[in-house]
This record gives structure tokens, sequence and C-alpha cells, in this order.
């Protein structure tokens, strides 16, 4: 039902909360095969691992974050669509800073609970939901239009912000309304692609030097 869900929202941005990491693990693991664009997240992963989880998920190139409440707290994580309780929350506390996630930056989120055949909506959560039919003839998940290119050179290399959209454009062919969030780190850079245009850029600034500078030029994996 889950898989079934999310392809009826196409490529909106969705979360999906669960109660325990091992279940985040498995869930997460489930939607890759099925050929979603999954971040996951808990408190089990290396900083770093979470770090990137949340980067994919907050510049457009994974569509859905399967996490613990450990997402419902404290991350600077705009515009998402769909919150989903594939378990219900524990407490009223958890469920509040669920729903926070989309009501603190636009009040058309909507939340969803898959319930069990034995499972009911907790007395704490004051609200009387609706049956939502699912009404989908996707086959396939839909991607995100973005991904995530990575640029090996950064800021000790004297690469700015303007010299990567000038490049990606008069270079890798694409318009400036393709690029989406840029982040330019000391040695690297992480850019927000046209997920379509991916592989003519990677063709056109094969071997192209920037500012320069031979260069590596890929799609991020986030891993």
């Amino acid at each position: 039902e889950l898989s079934r869900l999310l392809r009826s929202f196409g490529e909106a941005s969705s979360i999906v909360f669960l109660n325990y990491r091992d279940g985040v693990e498995r869930t997460a693991d489930f939607l890759l095969r099925e050929g979603f664009a999954v971040s996951l997240f808990h408190g089990g992963l290396e900083q770093k691992q979470r770090e990137d989880a949340i980067y994919k998920f907050s510049n457009g190139s994974s569509n859905i974050l399967v996490s613990t409440d450990l997402a419902s707290r404290g991350l600077d994580i705009p515009d998402i669509d769909n919150i989903i309780h594939y378990h219900l929350p524990l407490a009223e506390s958890e469920y509040i800073h669920r729903v926070g996630r989309t009501a603190r930056w636009d009040a058309k989120g909507k939340t969803f609970f898959l319930l069990g055949p034995e499972e009911t909506v907790p007395e704490f959560i004051d609200v009387n939901p609706e049956e939502y039919v699912v009404q989908t003839t996707v086959c396939r998940p839909i991607m995100p239009s973005r991904t995530t290119l990575y640029i090996g050179k950064g800021k000790k290399d004297k690469i700015s912000k303007g010299d990567i959209v000038g490049f990606l454009c008069k270079i890798g062919g694409l318009k400036s309304a393709e690029i989406g969030r840029i982040d330019v780190y000391d040695r690297y850079t992480y850019v927000a692609i046209d997920r379509k245009k991916l592989a003519s850029v990677l063709k056109n600034t094969a071997g192209v030097k920037i500012k320069g500078q031979r260069t590596i030029l890929e799609e991020w994996s986030g891993k």
C-alpha cells in the first residue's frame, strides 16, 4: 500500500515516519528496489550519512525521506507536501512534531495514516481522518525532476557559484532555469540540475576545464 500511495503522489515530496531504525532500513530498501528516489535518516547513521540524506531530499534529488522521529525536529527541510505515518506516533508530542514538518512552511501539506487491520488512530490525535482511496494507473515511480551533479572543485580552487552557472550554461548546454541549488564547498561543489539533462551535460563537459582546471563531473549518489 505504501508503494501505491507514493506513486499516486507523482514527484511530490513526502516524509515516511517509522518508530524504529530497523523499520526505516527495511522500508527504504523496499522503496529503492521499487524504483523510488529515497533518502533514509535515523540516529544510527554516521553524521555524514545523515547530512547527505537530508541534502539530497532538501535539494530535490530525492523526493521521499524515510525516517524515525529524528527528522521531525530541528531540520531545515522546506516545501514538504505529504507526511505519512507508516507507524503511528507513540505520543502526542511526536505527532505534533511530525505534522509540523508541513504546517511550518505550507499549510497545504497533507497527512496520511497507514492503518493495519486492527489499528485505529490514537485518541490523542484530535482529527477525524477521511479514507483516502488511491487512484493511480502509474506503473512505476515518477523520479524527481532534479538530480545532483558533483564537481570536484570548490572555494579553495577559486571556483564560485557564478563560475559554475557560466560553465554549465556555456559548456554544459543548460538554461538557468534548469539549474537549482548550488553549494560550493572547499574542494568540491554540488549542483542540482534537471535530471533529463544529466547525460547531455556529462557528455558536453567531458574533458573540458573549468577556469583552466581539469576536474571531475559526475552524478552524485549521496553515498
